[in-house]
Order: structure tokens, then sequence, then C-alpha cells
């Protein structure tokens, strides 16, 4: 009986020792565990999940409506940069002017910390200082043209017989040679003008609204891209040839037919841009066109064409009067903001911006005075109502955006992160947006950057959002707009969009954003032409305008949470990842086993 006692006691004993030990054990490997997963990154909120219902301050959508629709000044914006300074081409004394003035402007509304950033060495530095022209026989007849961008001048006024060039192929050429000295060549086809049938402004309806929020599928008889680069160059190689053999032989000019614009369009007007350039690049000075060159409105190219086409002797006198301001003019973006408040959160970023640059032949009152003069509005109307923002608001004005994104994507690459060069270089003649890269490297401001919003489609009012096929984001942007259904904003589309300054954030993984706009006469009327001045510019959507942009970066600098980001882009992987599963034929050979 005390033996049994004994060993029961030993073995409680044992069991406490044993049960002691583990707590202690228990306990350490607990706390083991928890220093661990306390060591451990944090997921960034970007990466992580988000709050399935926002928090909205509807009492400053209240106050920014009131502010930006009863003491709005984005017309006072538009007037002053596109009737003031005017045509604003990258590189040229208007676009340091535009530069000056935002800047200036942006501090006098309250902004701080409002400078120029340097984004690089863009090219020459140009402008156009007057073109005229006038058919001097069989008729006398004034003409109607515009220097093309980077264009030498003539010396003077001067006249020529005029010779009619389709440039078709290089046998065209092989005809012309010692024929060509004094002469103004038409450069380029006739082109047709197709009759207007239907009206050249539209908004858009709720059907077609309501299209955007479906699958962006790829239609058929979309463009193939390898195809038409191939012809791209095939044209610029011809093009080349011809430009030589004319500066060569010393012509006087040469003048090219301006193109069309949307849903025919084109007709009286004149378009002056990418496409009026005789080589691409033509701001840079290894590329620089020796012949003065302008860009004619169609009907009186066509007139001429035909007459010459018909045997007509025709003779034009042509003053081309522009002027150079450097070989290696640098390009500038315009960037101030709002501080932020928080103490955990004013070192992270929101964005707003546009394009300040434009072609030359309007005042690019459309394109892109009005994106720069919404967001200018859009944080002048936060710094009326001296709201305090928890995250700093920043603004940027970009320029070289026409000739290729050039002031977003040097901000992206100097602030946010840079692509390394493929293994294998892509030829010169594949297009931008074709070209492959390798490894993303980002800096530490990348992961501040909470969010960039981007408005560059014209005068017409927001309808929506395009999410750039962002997932997590629609519904966070479909609560944000639901107190905005009677101004019209009703639409979230997770499709791409492209051809502007938000690509070069989506670029790097970034949330940037596009709205989506009432299309107006803006692609076929206004864009890149002569009729893009303040005649243009709708002051009620561009109030609109400014009241929604306003309200995304309020809702964006407010929330706990970043703004959720698309994967982590590895462009490198591409080809890799869009690869055919091998083998997946049955009973197919192998290329090796075939031979």
């Amino acid at each position: 009986m005390a033996k049994s006692v004994r060993t029961l006691l030993r073995w409680r004993s044992s069991v406490v020792l044993i049960a002691a030990v583990a707590t202690v054990c228990g306990v350490a490997v607990a706390q083991k565990k928890k220093a661990t997963v306390e060591a451990a990154p944090a997921t960034p909120s970007y990466y992580g999940p988000q709050p399935a219902v926002e928090s909205l301050d509807l009492t400053m959508y209240a106050r920014i409506r009131a502010e930006g629709l009863t003491h709005g000044k984005v017309m006072q914006f538009g007037a002053a940069l596109a009737d003031g300074i005017g045509p604003r081409l990258t590189g040229s004394p208007n676009m340091a002017k535009a530069n000056a003035w935002t800047r200036d402007t942006l501090t006098a509304i309250g902004l701080e910390n409002a400078h120029l950033e340097d984004w690089g060495e863009f090219g020459m530095g140009w402008q156009q200082i007057n073109t005229w022209a006038r058919m001097v026989s069989p008729d006398p007849e004034p003409l109607w043209l515009q220097a093309a961008p980077w264009s030498p001048a003539t010396k003077g006024p001067v006249s020529g017989e005029v010779l009619y060039v389709p440039l078709a192929d290089a046998r065209e050429l092989d005809t012309l040679k010692g024929k060509l000295a004094g002469k103004i060549v038409l450069l380029g086809a006739m082109r047709p003008t197709p009759d207007i049938t239907e009206p050249l402004f539209h908004r858009y309806t709720e059907e077609e609204l309501k299209a955007m929020t479906g699958p962006q599928m790829a239609r058929a008889g979309a463009p193939n891209f390898a195809a038409l680069a191939a012809d791209r160059a095939r044209i610029a190689a011809l093009r080349a040839r011809a430009l030589k053999m004319m500066a060569d032989e010393g012509v006087a000019a040469i003048i090219t037919p301006t193109r069309d614009g949307g849903d025919g369009g084109g007709t009286g007007i004149i378009f002056d841009d990418n496409g009026a350039n005789l080589t691409r690049d033509a701001q840079k000075p290894e590329n620089a066109v020796k012949v003065p060159n302008a860009v004619m409105m169609i009907e009186h190219y066509n007139r001429l064409a035909r007459m010459v086409s018909n045997h007509v002797p025709v003779t034009v006198e042509v003053d081309i009067e522009t002027k150079f301001t450097g070989d290696h003019e640098h390009g500038f973006d315009t960037v101030a903001e709002i501080p932020g408040t928080d103490p955990k959160l004013k070192d992270q970023i929101v964005m707003v911006g546009g394009h300040l640059d434009s072609w030359i032949s309007g005042t690019g009152a459309t394109d892109n005075g009005a994106g720069s003069i919404v967001a200018m509005e859009a944080v002048r109307i936060l710094k009326a109502l001296d709201v305090k923002p928890k995250r700093t608001i920043r603004i940027a004005l970009w320029s070289g955006e026409e000739q290729g994104l050039f002031g977003s994507q040097g901000y992206v690459k100097q602030h946010f992160g840079t692509f390394a060069e493929p293994k294998t270089p892509e030829p010169a003649s594949v297009p931008s947006f074709m070209r492959q890269h390798g490894p993303l490297t980002t800096t530490k401001e990348w992961e501040t950057l909470d969010a960039y919003y981007n408005l560059d489609n014209g005068t017409g009012k927001v309808r929506g959002v395009y999410t750039q096929e962002n997932w997590a984001i629609g519904p966070i942007f479909k609560q944000w707009i639901e107190p905005l259904k009677d101004l019209g904003v009703t639409t979230i589309s997770y499709r791409n969009t492209g051809g502007t300054d938000h690509l070069s954030y989506d670029a790097v993984g970034l949330p940037g954003f596009q709205f989506i706009q009432d299309p107006m006469d803006y692609e076929t009327r206004t864009h890149h032409s002569d009729m893009d001045t303040v005649d243009r510019l709708h002051p009620l959507d561009l109030e609109q305008a400014a009241v929604v942009e306003a309200i995304f970066l309020w809702n964006t600098s407010q929330r706990d949470e970043m703004m959720p980001r698309k994967p982590f882009p590895h462009p490198e992987d591409e080809q890799k990842l869009r690869a055919p599963i091998p083998g997946i034929y049955p009973n197919a050979v192998a290329p090796s086993e075939s031979k």
C-alpha cells in the first residue's frame, strides 16, 4: 500500500514537472513564434485586403460641389493658358512660358513647393513665326497651310513650279532624278474627302456607357501591329530616300496633305502633328529635315495635285518663317502640392495631372489644355476649402507627351522605377508600346505613391473611370461615384485605355487611371488641329470634371488603406508566359525528329 502511494506520488510529480516544463517550453516557443511573426514584414496595404464598405464624407462632397460649381475658375485658367500663351510645343519658348505660368499660378492659389522638374534632353527648340502660300498661276488664289513642326525656314518667299509626287514606290523616285531643283513638291497621295452624313459632335448614350462595363474583347479585324510596324518601316525608308534626293537636288519646299479626322471630319481644317513630320523624331538634331516643309488643308492640296496630274503648269509662292532656339533643349514638368498632415500617412502621395504641351496649329485648348486646367481647378477647389488631407496631394503637368509620354515617363523613371534593357534590343521600327523590357527596379518612393488620376480626352464631362484591369479597385470607385450620378458619373470600366500619361504609372505597377469623358468633337475636329481653340471648351463640362477629380483626390487622401494595385509587373517573363504549351498536340513529331 505504501509502495503504491509513493509510486503514485512520484508519477504525479513527474506529470506536474513535465507539464511545467512543457508550459515553460510552450511559452518560449510561443514567444519565439510571436517574435518571428512580429519580425516578418507586413504585407503592404496596397497588396492586402480592402474594406468592403468605403467611408465617404458626404459633407465634403457637398463642399467640393459648391465651390467648384459656384466659384469655378477653370475657364479663367483655360483662357490664360490657350489664349494668353498659345500653342505649346515641347522645347519651344511658349512651352517655357507655360511651365513658368503654371508654377507661378499654382503658388498664387496656395499650393506649396511649386517647381519645375527637368526630365532630360528633348531636342531642338523651335517655333513657327508665320507661314503662308498662294497660287500664282494659272490663277491667283490664297492657300491654307502651316509649317510642319521643326521645319527649317525658306529664305523669304520662294516661288516654284509644283511637282506632284504621290510616293507610291521607289520606281517613282527614279523618274524624278535631275528634275527637282527649285520645285515645290506635293509629297503624298491625294486623299478623299468623305461626305459627313452624321454629326461630328457626340455625347455617350446610356447604351454606350453600359457596353463599356463589359469585357474588352478582341475584335475581328483588329490591327495587326507587327504588320503595321513593318509597313511603317517600309514607308519611312521610301520617304528617307525621297528626302535625301530632294535635299541634294535643292527643292524649294515640300508640302504634304493634312490627314483626316475621325468620321471623315478632317475637311476644311489642318491637322499638324506627328503625321505631318517628314521623319521620325524630327526634333532631334540628327534627324533634322533640311528642306522647308508644311502641311496643307486637303481641299487645296487636292486641287493643286489634280491640276498637275492633268498636265496644267502650276506655280506656287510659299513663305515658311520659323525659328530654332537651340539643339539640345530640355523638357520640364510643373509640380506642386498640398502637404499631408497625418503623421503616419503624410509621406504617401496622391497625384493628379495632364499634359501641358500641345501641337502648333491651334492653341492646345482641348488637347490637353483641358486636362491641365481641370487638374489645376481640382487642387484650387481643395485649397480654397482649406482642407487638411492625411496624404500629400500633388499635381504634375507634363511636357513631351505628344512625342511619346516623355515627361511622365521621365518623372516615373526618376521617382518610382526603371526597366532594364532587354537582352535582345528591339529594332528602331518597333513602336514603343510593343517593345520588350527587362526587369523592373523600384525606388523607395514607389512604395509611397497611392494613385495617379489623369484627364486627356478633350473638353467633355466625366462619365466614369477606366480601372486598367485593376479588378480590386472597381468596387471602391463604384461606391465613390454613387453620390455623383446626378452629375452624369455612372460608369466603371475595367478595360484598359491607352494613349496618355496614366500609362507611365500603370507600366511600373502603380495605380494610374484615365477618366471616361464624353467624346464631343475631339477626335473628329479638334484633336491636333487648327480648330483646337478656347471656342471648343465647354465650361460646365470642365467644372463638372474638376469637381469629380477633386472628390477622387480627397477620397484617396483620406483612406486608411492605400489603393489596391495590380500584381507587380515582370515584363522580362512575358515571352515565356505567352509561349504555347510544348507538346500540346498528341502524336506531334518534334522538329529534330521529323528531320
